[in-house]
């Protein structure tokens, strides 16, 4: 097994742990090297053993599985370094994709990295890479913020964070979630350019793209479209201007009629395209006046 050859001699009889990438969707999506090493190492630790049994089917992968979640991945550490101690070889593998992207692992790898044992990447699909090959969306400047946050004023704020951002931004969503998201990221991001990537590689996969208002038609308008996986990705902000000009100027005086200065600014920030706290400062400075 020339895979498993260590680089120097101090090291020879100590095991290696592959993480290992599998498919997203499709289960042809799985490199031959991936399937030798899973044949190949003395155990696989999976996310859940019952979901991965499927691929280890399909490729006669007969290897013993044992399972490495959330809620047990610390207690794990120490039987993983153990047996990595002993020579044996480990693959750790995920539900799908690439492991410890928005999946359990950062823990284990860190600990184990962190007693010198050798850790070999298996590269393979990742959502993330996927959805962005497709969407039409910059990718020379991306960010990937995973799954946000399940109440909507922790997706609000998420959104506002990043709204200045000028790198193509990238989350994942589940399918219970994604129209309130869409309606939130609408209401902070107003009219920027969204890709909607669903059930990727699939038999339902679904690549859709506009402003937020217009992808929450189509959901509302085809409830099929709200199944799945999705992954969201929202094109970055653009350069904005930071002189008020007198349309603008005009604007914020009407809104400061009626509103306070904070909300006057976020609403003349979502026409003019200037930022809200160039708009802000400009009111505080006309109370003055």
């Amino acid at each position: 097994m020339a895979e498993f050859a260590q680089s120097d001699t101090a090291s020879a009889q100590l095991g290696i742990l592959y993480v290992v990438a599998t498919p997203i969707g499709n289960i042809e999506d799985i490199s031959t090297r991936a399937i030798r090493l899973l044949k190949e190492v003395d155990l696989i630790f999976a996310e859940d053993t019952r979901h991965s049994q499927r691929l280890m089917h399909h490729y006669a992968i007969d290897t013993q599985m044992m399972s490495l979640h959330e809620h047990n991945e610390v207690a794990r550490i120490e039987q993983i370094a153990g047996l990595l101690q002993q020579g044996k070889h480990i693959a750790l593998i995920s539900d799908a994709g690439t492991p410890l992207i928005s999946d359990p692992g950062f823990k284990l790898v860190r600990e184990i990295r962190k007693q010198g044992f050798r850790i070999s990447p298996i590269p393979g699909p990742s959502a993330i890479i996927t959805a962005l090959s497709v969407a039409g969306l910059a990718t020379d400047s991306f960010s990937f913020w995973g799954f946000l946050p399940a109440k909507s004023s922790g997706r609000k704020q998420v959104f506002s964070d990043l709204s200045q951002n000028r790198e193509t931004l990238v989350f994942y969503e589940s399918s219970h979630r994604i129209l309130d998201c869409l309606k939130d990221l609408s209401e902070i991001m107003g009219g920027r350019e969204l890709v909607i990537a669903r059930e990727l590689t699939k038999t339902f996969e679904t690549i859709l793209s506009g402003t937020a208002a217009i992808l929450i038609n189509i959901l509302e308008q085809d409830l099929d479209q709200q199944k799945g996986e999705f992954v969201l990705m929202v094109t970055g902000a653009d350069d904005k201007p930071t002189e008020m000009d007198s349309d603008t100027q005009m604007l914020m005086a009407a809104l400061l009629e009626e509103l306070p200065p904070n909300k006057a600014a976020k609403i003349a920030a979502q026409v003019s395209g200037l930022k809200k706290k160039v708009l802000y400062q400009w009111a505080l400075e006309q109370k003055e006046k």
